[in-house]
């Protein structure tokens, strides 16, 4: 039994001594297989080694910002947080009542309790994040959640994109995608998207030698690859008049729920949009997208009356107008069918060619372009006017016109806007013809565009002009015609007391999905489009008005109008034209009782006798200074209509303090940052909710004031 025993023992020792010879032999060959090859797994030794000491890091390069022409930032990368939790109970900071963490994070990640609660609770994870509610947080989000002091929770810092002034020039700016596979934003509407090779940024790297546990080695072959920012884009919009534009629209889809409206602003002499807006429009910062069509560029319609202008310019340039020729409105007979005027074809009688222009006579136009003009040399000034084409505009999505020029009635009814379908922006660069002395220009919205890191301009727009369909004697005759519109006929509404405005109203029906128009009251596009000052006009203007709930006898011009003047008005006045009343204006403006009294002058007189004076009248009053001492300036300006219940600002001598502006409209905010000669910063859109200078506090010329808005609630 003993020999049986060790001979076992013995066997036993020799198997251990074979396997740790066979393990030696192999462990030899791998070395020697090494030595000769210089590889491990394929890769070669110094490759690997470099693999393993070597360690990169991302880094983060910003999207280039868009600015509006004076430098005010539109759009820009901020500092965002994604939140995530710890989970696991080993890790000494970890989520230790997933109940009470759930309730004190749901209010401020906008998220419920019982999802939050849910994410918290799973098991077998190390580290969660909450989706959509825990990213791109913003640094007031983070500091309230660290006030919290939660156990567990940490932050991850990014990048996002933010549009500081929300509701603003968004159909313009458009916005950047919410990619989480990927570093780099791509924008995917309005110039985020049509400027992105420009705006794209790409991230850098830094690489470097570590040691085993992690630390940077002091070694000199560090790699770095720059990180390479997006461009800078600057725009021709002013951001004061785009406010303007804000705020009229919001004053109008408040008052009328139109389907649509639409508004721009154009320096004539140049083509640079100074604003553009439409409604239904949405905050780029939270993506509540109802209407993803520019309708300034993108929609086209039959323009109605407006297209007038054009028609009669092209009459004037032949030679063919004769304003005080006599013809019998009402009705005209046509091949095709009979032309009607807009007051069921009853017309007006026999009346002169500039009465027909002023009351905005379908018939008129129907004569002018069949008997005097003649229908092919009507369509060769639509073309020269640029209806056939698109403007070019540096705008994505932009529409061309849809003619129907094939029968009579098609060539008579394009005369006065009916059938042929344009857009608002080929309007507006038609008007820059009639006002910039016959010149058409093409519009644009891009400035230039640069490099930030060394002022090199990358790209540069300057004024373009895309023909001269009319002469200067022509583009005068009819702005001085137009003129006679605002303050003798339909465009009455739209008369600003101060200035001479030139305009053409204009109301489009709308294709009815059973075939012909829409019926019934305000079931209508009504437009105006506008020129101020008249002599010399620094400002057109484009407003549309598409289906308004109009109350019971309103016209649609009343809507329009309210957007135009608003516009206009302050725009005028931001770009410091003086008001100049001539005798047509006030002419128009006391026809039309909308536009109330006449403000006197108050200058000389005591602030404190002033402001109970015109409060025993109705208006709102901000008296300015020592209420003993006399009045140095006014806003509204002397002479100006005002409202009952507009509000006033009248300003004396002494220590002036700050008003109260909480719950003030724009325009009325903006009165005190004119006669104060303050330097506004405006945020947001709507009426005031915050304001930089306390109420009552000190305030001198030239002090910096940021106004924050905010729709009603």
């Amino acid at each position: 039994m003993g020999q049986m025993k060790n001979k076992n023992i013995n066997k036993g020792a020799a198997s251990v001594v074979i396997l740790f010879v066979l393990l030696f032999l192999l462990l030899f060959t791998r070395f020697l297989y090494i030595e000769i090859t210089k590889e491990v797994d394929g890769k070669e030794l110094n490759t690997l080694a470099q693999e393993l000491w070597t360690t990169s890091k991302t880094l983060e390069a910003h999207r280039g910002s868009i600015y509006d022409r004076k430098g005010n930032v539109l759009a820009q990368d901020i500092p965002s947080y994604t939140i995530y939790a710890i989970l696991d109970r080993s890790y000494p900071n970890h989520v230790k009542d997933p109940e009470e963490t759930a309730k004190q994070l749901a209010p401020i990640l906008g998220a419920s309790k019982e999802n939050l609660e849910k994410i918290l609770k799973q098991k077998k994870r190390f580290q969660v994040e909450f989706g959509a509610y825990g990213r791109k947080l913003t640094q007031k989000q983070k500091n309230k959640i660290e006030e919290l002091n939660l156990p567990g929770i940490g932050f991850e810092r990014e990048t996002k994109r933010y549009y500081p002034n929300q509701v603003f020039a968004s159909h313009i700016i458009g916005f950047v995608n919410e990619n989480e596979q990927s570093d780099i934003q791509e924008g995917v509407m309005g110039l985020e998207k049509s400027l992105n090779k420009y705006l794209i940024e790409k991230n850098g790297s830094v690489t470097f030698k570590r040691d085993g546990s992690g630390t940077k080695l002091p070694v000199p072959d560090e790699k770095i690859e720059k990180p390479q920012n997006g461009k800078s884009v600057y725009l021709t919009i002013d951001e004061n008049i785009q406010l303007f534009v804000e705020q009229a629209l919001n004053e109008i889809e408040k008052e009328y729920k139109p389907e649509r409206a639409i508004a721009i602003v154009a320096n004539p002499k140049t083509g640079e949009i100074l604003a553009l807006g439409n409604r239904p429009s949405f905050n780029p910062n939270k993506r509540d997208i109802a209407n993803y069509s520019n309708d300034a560029i993108s929609s086209r319609f039959e323009p109605g009356s407006t297209m007038k202008v054009f028609t009669l310019a092209a009459a004037i340039e032949e030679g063919v107008y004769n304003g005080q020729e006599k013809y019998q409105s009402g009705k005209y007979k046509v091949a095709g069918g009979v032309i009607s005027d807009h007051n069921n074809g009853e017309g007006w009688g026999s009346i002169t060619f500039d009465e027909g222009v002023r009351r905005s006579s379908n018939v008129a136009f129907s004569k002018l372009a069949k008997e005097k003009l003649g229908f092919n040399r009507l369509y060769q000034y639509l073309t020269k006017f640029g209806f056939r084409e698109k403007t070019g505009i540096d705008l994505p999505d932009e529409a061309n016109s849809a003619f129907r020029y094939e029968a009579e009635i098609e060539k008579v009814t394009t005369s006065f806007g009916q059938g042929t379908a344009v857009t608002p922006i080929q309007q507006i660069q038609a008007a820059t013809a009639i006002a910039n002395n016959g010149v058409m220009m093409r519009p644009y919205v891009t400035r230039k565009i640069i490099d930030p890191e060394t002022d090199e301009i990358i790209l540069e727009n300057k004024p373009k002009s895309t023909g001269k369909p009319i002469s200067p004697e022509t583009a005068s005759k009819v702005l001085d015609i137009l003129e006679t519109v605002v303050t003798d006929g339909t465009g009455q509404p739209f008369a600003i007391e101060g200035y001479d405005i030139a305009g053409k109203t204009g109301t489009a029906q709308i294709p009815s999905p059973n075939g012909g128009y829409m019926k019934g009251w305000g079931k209508n596009i009504y437009s105006f489009i506008g020129m101020a000052p008249k002599n010399d006009p620094k400002l057109v203007v484009y407003v549309a008005v598409d289906r308004p709930k109009l109350k019971g006898f309103e016209t649609g011009s009343q809507a329009t109008g309210k957007l135009f003047t608003s516009i206009t008005k302050n725009s005028l006045q931001h770009l410091n034209i003086e008001p100049d009343a001539s005798e047509d204006s006030k002419k128009a403006l006391s026809k039309n009782s909308n536009y109330g009294l006449e403000l006197e002058d108050y200058a000389g007189k005591k602030l404190e006798e002033a402001r109970k004076e015109l409060e025993n009248k109705g208006f709102k009053v901000e008296a300015l200074g020592n209420k003993d001492s006399l009045i140095q300036e006014q806003i509204p300006y002397p002479g100006s209509s005002v409202l009952n219940g507009e509000r006033i600002i009248l300003k004396g001598d002494g220590e002036i303090k700050m008003p109260n502006l909480k719950g003030w409209s724009l325009a009325d905010a903006l009165k005190v940052v004119e006669i104060l000669q303050l330097e506004p910063k405006i945020n947001g859109s709507g009426y005031v909710v915050k304001q930089s200078i306390k109420p009552k506090e000190s305030v001198r010329e030239k002090d910096q004031i940021t106004i924050q808005l905010a729709p009603p609630e």
